[in-house]
């Protein structure tokens, strides 16, 4: 997969799952900020982003995915 089809996919996959405008994800924005995340939803995220994408991601590599720039190339890196 493309960076770009994967950009598109994580945004249109949590858009959806977290009911916001695609418009407002964007590279540079707080994940947690931009997504309105608790510690309950951010888990529900991480299950979302690992099933899409069949990657398990870890919890220390969670708290350094702070951006969305920084999930696409998390993401870019093991798909």
């Amino acid at each position: 997969m493309e960076k770009n089809e994967l950009i598109a996919k994580v945004n249109s996959v949590l858009a959806e799952e977290f009911e916001v405008e695609e418009s407002i994800i964007t590279p540079d924005a707080n994940i947690k900020q931009t997504l309105q995340l608790d510690s309950l939803s951010l888990v529900d995220m991480v299950a979302l982003i690992e099933s899409e994408f069949g990657v398990k991601i870890q919890p220390a590599d969670l708290a350094k995915v702070q951006t969305f720039e920084a999930l696409y190339n998390y993401l870019a890196e093991r798909v």
